[in-house]
Formats: structure tokens, sequence, C-alpha cells
């Protein structure tokens, strides 16, 4: 089984005493309804340096725990973050410094700068991936559609239970392989 995760709120988490609803009015556009990212301004870019310090983006050890625990049926791990590329240096630090190389089978960056949506779409379907796990619910709306025969899941704080036929919301990441 192929099983992607994304990284960050799955596996890293956001800067403390700062609210994800903040940091999805920065990031998300609205385009009449469409599914749209936006790459942020250059003194933006420096404030998300800052924000991206190892320091301020403590590993989730739960999820981590999980993923290194001993894979059944030959399954594959996936690392697909939309990180932009003026992130590049951070996110490899992170990755260096909470050992997550040594968890996944492979570790897809869009440090292209693609729309994330279509970044991962597209990541996914290289991978034939089965499963895929992300905090971003309308991202992973627009990625059931395009991919019928993979199961995504929606990590998140609260809900439980199907959304559409190949998407559900899990609050524990341990709920994908039920």
């Amino acid at each position: 089984m192929n099983i992607g995760f994304d990284l960050d709120r799955v596996l890293i988490n956001y800067p403390p005493f700062v609210p994800a609803k903040l940091i999805d009015l920065l990031y998300k556009e609205k385009s009449n309804g469409l599914l749209k990212y936006r790459i942020p301004s250059k003194p933006e870019q420096y404030f998300r340096l800052l924000t991206h310090l190892s320091i301020l983006r403590p590993p989730i050890t739960e999820n981590i725990a999980f993923i290194k625990l001993p894979k059944t049926n030959n399954s594959k791990y996936y690392l697909i973050s939309s990180r932009f590329g003026f992130l590049k240096r951070r996110t490899q630090s992170l990755i260096q410094k909470y050992n997550l190389n040594s968890i996944f089978n492979g570790m897809f960056f869009n440090f292209e700068n693609k729309q994330p949506h279509l970044f991962k779409n597209e990541t996914i379907k290289k991978l034939k991936l089965d499963r895929y796990i992300d905090d971003d619910l309308s991202l992973l709306k627009y990625l059931s559609k395009k991919n019928p025969n993979t199961k995504f899941y929606w990590l998140n704080k609260t809900k439980t239970g199907e959304i559409d036929k190949n998407l559900f919301a899990v609050t524990e990441i341990s709920d994908i392989l039920r």
C-alpha cells in the first residue's frame, strides 16, 4: 500500500499562538470558487521564513511515532509537501532535525512553486497512492474528485466520518489504516 502524508499540521505543527485561520487567510486566494493559493510577496516571505524556524515548528511526536511503527503489507510512505521554493532551506533543516528522511520511501516538495493542489495531484497520480492524509479540507475535496481510487483523509481536531465516497475526516493519524 502506498500512503502519502502532508508535512505541516500532520507531522510538524504551526507556530504557537498563530491561528490556523490566519495562515489560511494569508495563503489561499478567493478565485470565483476555484481553489487557488498565492505565493507570498517578498516581505511576507521574510516573515514566513522567521515563522518556519525549527523552534517555532515543533514536531507532532505522536504522528511521527505512528509513522515510525513497522510497516505492514510492504507499505511505502511518502512525504508530499506543497511548501514553496523560498522555504527550501528551512524545510530541509526541519527534515534533518526531526530525522524524517529515515521514515519515508520518498519525499516530494513543491520547490518549483506550482499551485499546491496541482502539485499534489500530479504527485499522487505519479506515486499511485492508495491513501493520502492532509489538514487542508478544500485541497482534499479537489484531490478526491481527481483521484477516485485513492482514499483521502482530512486530519482535524473535531470531526470524524465520511465526507464523500473517498474522503474521510479523522482526528488521529492512525485512523487512516482502519
